[in-house]
């Protein structure tokens, strides 16, 4: 059992990833709550730096996020002015008096922060003690140049971020999880005639994660070994060569937002042997690769959504060992994680009621969860609407020009204009299915989709 002193060092005071660079506006403050805080983060051009502060203003409580970056490139409040700089402290009160003093109140409560790798990071704890604190980043990946494609020594990373409705123990939890693949993630990232049994090994364990390792690894041994890092508290990856073809990993940060929230972080770096598979996924736009993520990331999230909850109702993670039946070696690293929890950690919000359950249609929304805050599909959901627009006006042109070719018989003119409809109709249809796939996914996992194929039953005693 663990100390409520432990408790507070390990997920008060660490560092945690809130965004990726590509994705924040350097030209206004953005909300941001962790663990629970609400915070505001804002680019100070004049030190040229990502600030974070909490998100209240000293003089009459709003919110800082609501206001804005003046002239001078410090943040101002929204209500009566204030100005803050990088460090938190007011420079300016226009109500005051010339000549009188700013008091210590006046200031706002700065976090420590840093970038690497594309990510932005926050301190949760007080800022002088972060750097005692290592930054939580993946030691085969050393950036150079500037945005996603500056990897070294042949790295390719795709990337997303998305607001999920889980407490950070349940999707790390989930994430470090290998044998669910098959199943849950059938259809899209996973096959179930290629499950068996899942001999995981522990191979260290202490109070800054686990790592440990899958001899035969996925798919019958066909990828190789995986080699799975669990750094406590909020990142995990599995890592894995498949021979002759390539290197790559499944990367996970779990940040706390609040009880029953987090922000996934997931990364996908490859390193391939040929250099053609890293050009053909430089094709593919990066929110339509995104589209791809939501559907996988659908696969189990209504389920660990409710299971969640039936957990807190049975003593919450401090008796998840005694309540769930793990009779096998392939639950080996959610023993692990646990046992970390119990020993070391604790819960992120101990205590914490989860909030009520939520229905399917705020399960599935991609609106408010990722594409408001990716600049990718941000752009892509008004460039598509603008597209369908455009289309549909290209539509009414193509029904006036039949109209007007069936009353003076231009047969030639009322081909083009039969085309130029069907071309609009069809455009528009494509970018409708788009525009709805960026706001909500469909609730229907492909994994439950009726087939001949794939339709085997686990047996007993297997």
């Amino acid at each position: 059992m663990i100390h409520r002193h432990q408790s507070e060092t390990t997920w008060q005071r660490a560092w945690y990833p809130v965004a990726f660079l590509d994705d924040l506006d350097r030209e206004r403050p953005q909300a941001f709550t962790l663990l629970g805080q609400d915070l505001v983060l804002w680019y100070d051009r004049g030190e040229q730096r990502w600030c974070a502060f909490a998100d209240v203003c000293p003089h009459r409580l709003v919110p800082l996020s609501q206001g804005r970056l003046n002239d001078d490139g410090q943040l101002e409040c929204p209500y009566h002015g204030w100005s803050f700089n990088g460090d938190g402290q007011c420079t300016a009160i226009p109500q005051a008096q010339e000549g009188q003093a700013i008091g210590q109140r006046s200031h706002c409560r700065a976090y420590a922060t840093a970038t690497g790798q594309g990510l932005l990071f926050v301190f949760s704890g007080a800022a002088p003690e972060a750097d005692g604190h290592p930054l939580p980043l993946l030691p085969m990946l050393k950036q150079q140049g500037k945005g996603r494609t500056g990897w070294d020594e042949g790295w390719i990373v795709q990337d997303i971020a998305r607001d999920l409705p889980m407490d950070a123990l349940t999707l790390l939890e989930n994430v470090l999880d290998a044998s669910h693949v098959p199943f849950t993630h059938h259809a899209t990232v996973g096959r179930r005639d290629t499950a068996g049994p899942v001999n995981l090994q522990l191979t260290s364990f202490g109070p800054e994660g686990f790592t440990g390792e899958w001899p035969e690894g996925p798919r019958r041994g066909k990828l190789g070994s995986q080699h799975t890092t669990y750094a406590a508290p909020c990142l995990m990856w599995h890592d894995l060569t498949a021979p002759g073809f390539a290197r790559f990993l499944t990367v996970v940060y779990a940040t706390p937002i609040r009880r029953g929230e987090c922000r996934l972080f997931a990364r996908f770096p490859f390193q391939f042997r040929s250099p053609w598979p890293a050009r053909l996924l430089g094709l593919r736009p990066r929110w339509l690769q995104h589209l791809g993520n939501h559907t996988v990331l659908e696969d189990d999230q209504i389920f660990l959504h409710w299971q969640e909850r039936l957990l807190e109702q049975r003593g919450g993670s401090q008796h998840a060992i005694r309540n769930f039946h793990l009779p096998t070696a392939a639950d080996r690293y959610i023993r692990a994680l646990h046992d970390w929890v119990n020993r070391y950690g604790g819960e992120p919000f101990a205590g914490q009621p989860l909030p009520p359950r939520l229905g399917e249609a705020a399960l599935m929304d991609r609106l408010e969860a990722h594409t408001r805050h990716c600049r990718s599909c941000s752009g892509a959901l008004r460039r598509l609407t603008h597209v369908q627009q455009l289309c549909e006006l290209l539509v009414v042109a193509g029904l006036a020009g039949l109209a007007w070719c069936g009353g003076s018989g231009a047969g030639g003119t009322a081909l083009v204009a039969l085309l130029l409809t069907a071309a609009a109709l069809a455009c528009r249809w494509r970018c409708q299915a788009w525009i709805q796939q960026l706001k909500r996914g469909s609730g229907q996992p492909p994994r439950n989709r009726l087939s001949g194929r794939g339709r085997g039953r686990a047996r007993p005693g297997r």
